[in-house]
């Protein structure tokens, strides 16, 4: 689904001095694969989810889906940003269906794609409520499901649950892993959270510090449908300590 070839991105500051965020960067990603991404802050997670998410291009490399080069924003491709953005003015229902009137697309043939993903994201009943009647992991859930409606092969995810306390987090990624489960989308997601990128994937792509590159590829070899029992798991535990021995004793 996904090729990334030679990656890298250089930043060019005000003062004229280059920063390289993104060095020589190679990674497949599965049709329908799970794949998380840690490392630290500044390593560059951010910037290659904007180069695939086709706002931001890249200094070097190539990055393709589905064989066809990754140039501009494209409709193959949902976004899941740190925070839901929701325009206040529209209904949960309205704002799911924005991508849909962005892209001129038929707002009716996607209506009932809009209510089974308000359906399957547990907020069946709040299609006419605003954003700020809703709680900040019920408006995530908005945000996931917008970035479903209009059926893209690709989900990319910066840090969704980042905002969120721990219970709150604990419960959409289960949400999510249910939502994943249902529509097998080809999942992209950021995550400082050794714990939740094991929880969540077939794979854990880990990141060096700036200029950022892969330094492990760890796959995650747990039964599928997941649950939070698995955390205390000795195996889960394993895969956890295997991620983060990459950074050090001030990560832990």
């Amino acid at each position: 689904m996904i090729r990334i070839a030679g990656l890298s991105k250089v930043y060019a500051t005000a003062s004229g001095q280059e920063i390289t965020a993104l060095s020589n960067v190679d990674l497949d990603i599965a049709d329908g694969e799970f794949v998380t991404v840690v490392g630290p802050s500044g390593c560059g997670k951010t910037t290659l989810l904007k180069i695939l998410a086709g706002v931001m291009r890249r200094s070097t490399g190539s990055v393709t889906m589905n064989g066809v080069p990754v140039e501009k924003p494209s409709r193959e491709v949902g976004v899941v940003f740190q925070q839901p953005i929701l325009l206040p003015w529209r209904t949960v229902l309205s704002n799911m269906l924005l991508p849909v009137e962005l892209q001129h697309r038929d707002r009716q043939a996607h209506l009932g794609r809009a209510r089974r993903y308000l359906s399957l994201a547990g907020l069946e009943g709040f299609e006419d409520k605003y954003p700020h009647e809703l709680s900040g992991g019920m408006q995530q859930r908005v945000g996931i499901g917008r970035a479903l409606v209009h059926d893209p092969a690709v989900l990319l995810m910066d840090e969704p649950f980042g905002a969120l306390d721990a219970m709150t987090r604990d419960t959409m990624n289960i949400e999510l892993l249910r939502i994943w489960d249902e529509s097998r989308k080809t999942v992209v997601l950021i995550t400082h959270s050794i714990a939740e990128a094991v929880l969540l994937a077939d794979r854990v792509i880990v990141m060096s510090p700036r200029p950022g590159r892969i330094v492990d590829i760890v796959e995650v070899d747990l039964p599928r449908p997941r649950t939070l029992d698995m955390i205390n798991s000795e195996p889960f535990g394993r895969y956890v300590k295997a991620i983060r021995r990459h950074f050090g004793g001030a990560h832990a």
